[in-house]
């Protein structure tokens, strides 16, 4: 994993600065403190920092590369998978190797493939950059989920790109300025898939790929999926299917997967919560490995919100050495502002600032690379999301009695997350109704939260956003070809992976988090081998009866104590600021600073009556759980944009990135 950066000219004979492109490296210096390298062509120009955890020989690994021919010029983020059986392949049609690295292949797959053609072959977490430069043509691709970053802008004949904001803010050619429907989404947390809360600054959307062209002098831009999750048409699912066969298939994937990820020039641990996603990941890396693994979990001082006693057993059932941070109240909020520099989003709750304590942690003790859990509960129906969209709308054929009993579960299921994970109360809205058949129960939440923005933006916000619907926007992203004749399960994994997954878990509960203290998460669970077989499993097999994720219990039956094998979904997340007076001192210190009226006016983001009104809501006692837990999401939210303007709007990002230059003696001349 690392950090890469670039632009490219519309006029080839502009010169490229290299500087710019060491400032765009040393910026995201946390992605990758190994090393660092700038490359040009003419009017291109790429630099990369360097976390070393495949060939460790910087004078081998270094990127950017370029092929022998001169031809292409590459910088990539992120690892890919059994690339030493196709590097093997490549060699013995008589393709001669520079370096032992998993990026090589890719220059190599390309001129005999297009692009195209080598966008199969790929399997892994990455987005990388590569130009061509017989074509003119640069190349930007993510993978399939979005697990790694990649973001792009286009500003007066030029295209910047890089894995962080912050990394095209400090090319002086791109605009910092916030975008009001990027703030309106900020503060209701789901953001429309593909954008970001700044003005013309993009992201790859996963599963895509982004070509720029140079043509007449001008830069000419496309977009075009190359994969997407692939549930098939609720007419061609058989009728009946054979469990054992499913399970079976599952559990042999998977462990694929996971082997496939114990690669590396380094020690790899795990991450290990109480939920039955990590504890399985971690007992098959045991077994693999057949010795202890490390294992990393993270405890709070809140019983309510604490998994590590499940993950004790778990650790003790596989042999695992344990390593368990334990977070009290005050350790979060001291650590918000730094955690949003790296996220560069609102985040609302404070799991992600817990992640980043975590991912720091993990670095100290010397490990660079763990294995995750994410994605399980987008792939077999964890979430309780899923059961409500499921009985709601997939289970027609249910007789009283067993609604009666579906309705009492839901009814008690995840009480202590109703108002974050769950709507407090039903939201509807016509234009994801059209486009999916129902209003997916992931998204009622925050659409519930959108109702109380236009009273905290500021007067010129509002002004921007006459008849603007957050709803209506995100529906207009969601493929609607891929959602028509899908079973209602499907339709509800397939809109949380297009928003919650890649707007939320795989950033500030993910890749940011970690990479912030160069700690590599790769998450097995989106393999994507392993999701294709599970878009095609009968949905009752994801959720049978009322046991949510049942055929990847089954699968992991042999390696998870009896306590987690019948442990129903709890969602991992930090206390919320209400449920602990100590922390909610804390928030109300950044509140101080950031939420002062003299601050929201120099932003000019919120308003201060607005901020006021919903700060004297939260101090009714009337309220009930579930609005508390809403209204601490949206606290959060206020303070993020706050906090995202001093850091990416107030600040001079280019002076700042060149200053990091400067103090780690990263200089043109010592990169090639």
């Amino acid at each position: 994993m690392c950090g890469i950066a670039g632009f490219i000219y519309a006029d080839r004979d502009r010169p490229v600065d290299p500087e710019t492109l060491v400032a765009m490296a040393a910026i995201q210096h946390h992605r990758g403190p190994d090393g660092f390298g700038v490359r040009r062509m003419p009017g291109v120009g790429f630099s990369h920092a360097r976390l070393s955890i495949v060939d460790l020989d910087e004078s081998r690994g270094r990127q950017p590369f370029e092929s022998a021919d001169g031809r292409l010029m590459l910088t990539k983020n992120g690892e890919l998978y059994d690339y030493q059986r196709i590097r093997a392949d490549l060699t013995a049609r008589g393709d001669r190797f520079q370096t032992k690295s998993d990026s090589e292949m890719i220059m190599h797959l390309y001129p005999r493939l297009g692009l195209e053609g080598m966008l199969p072959h790929l399997r892994g977490e990455f987005a990388f950059a590569l130009y061509d430069r017989s074509a003119e043509r640069l190349m930007l691709v993510r993978d399939r989920f979005g697990i790694k970053p990649l973001y792009w802008a286009e500003a007066d004949g030029v295209l910047v790109f890089g894995s962080e904001l912050k990394v095209l803010f400090a090319h002086p050619e791109v605009q910092r300025k916030f975008d009001p429907a990027g703030v309106y989404h900020q503060l209701m947390q789901t953001i429309v898939p593909g954008s970001t809360a700044f003005e013309n600054i993009h992201q790859v959307p996963p599963g895509h790929q982004l070509v720029v062209e140079r043509k007449g002098g001008r830069l000419h831009v496309s977009q075009q999926k190359y994969w997407d999750m692939p549930f098939p048409d609720e007419a061609d699912r058989p009728s009946e299917y054979d469990e054992d066969e499913w399970i079976e298939a599952v559990r042999a994937k998977l462990l694929e997967a996971v082997q496939l990820r114990l690669e590396a020039d380094v020690p790899v641990g795990c991450y290990l919560s109480g939920g039955i996603d990590s504890c399985s990941i971690l007992g098959l890396a045991a077994a693999a490995r057949q010795s202890p693994v490390k294992a990393f979990t993270i405890g709070f001082d809140n019983k309510d919100y604490d998994e590590s006693p499940i993950a004790r057993e778990m650790a003790e059932s596989t042999g695992a050495d344990q390593d368990v941070m334990m977070l009290d109240a005050s350790h979060l909020y001291d650590n918000f502002v730094e955690t949003l520099w790296h996220t560069e989003r609102t985040i609302y709750n404070t799991l992600g600032v817990a992640k980043l304590l975590m991912s720091r942690h993990v670095q100290s003790v010397d490990y660079k690379v763990v294995l995750t859990g994410e994605g399980s509960d987008e792939l077999f129906g964890g979430y309780p999301a899923f059961r409500r969209d499921m009985f709601l709308h997939g289970l027609d054929h249910l007789s009283a009695e067993e609604r009666a009993e579906w309705e009492k579960l839901l009814a008690e299921q995840n009480k202590l997350f109703k108002g974050a994970m769950l709507a407090e109360d039903e939201v509807r809205h016509q234009a994801l109704e059209e486009k999916v058949g129902f209003t997916p129960s992931c998204l009622q939440p925050w659409l519930a939260s959108a109702t109380r923005v236009p009273g905290l933006l500021s007067t010129e916000l509002n002004a921007q956003l006459t008849g603007y619907d957050p709803g209506q926007a995100i529906a207009q992203q969601l493929d609607g070809e891929s959602l028509a004749g899908r079973h209602p399960l499907d339709k509800a994994q397939y809109v949380w992976i297009k928003t919650m997954l890649e707007g939320q878990i795989l950033t500030w509960g993910g890749d940011r988090v970690d990479m912030a203290n160069s700690m590599e998460a790769r998450p097995a669970f989106l393999d994507h081998h392993l999701a294709e077989l599970a878009a095609q499993l009968p949905p009752s097999l994801r959720i049978k009866g009322k046991t949510e994720k049942y055929v990847l219990r089954e699968a992991m039956k042999g390696l998870l104590p009896e306590v987690l094998y019948k442990r129903e979904k709890f969602a991992f997340m930090a206390p919320p600021a209400h449920t602990d007076p100590k922390k909610w001192a804390a928030m109300r210190g950044l509140a101080d600073e950031y939420l002062n009226p003299t601050a929201i006016a120099d932003a000019g983001l919120l308003s201060a009556d607005g901020v006021k009104a919903l700060f004297d809501l939260h101090d009714d006692k009337q309220l009930t759980a579930a609005t508390q837990n809403k209204l601490d999401a949206i606290i959060n939210h206020m303070l993020g944009v706050q906090v995202l303007h001093r850091h990416f709007v107030a600040t001079d990002v280019p002076a700042q990135a060149r200053a990091k230059a400067e103090q780690l003696g990263w200089r043109v001349e010592a990169s090639m």
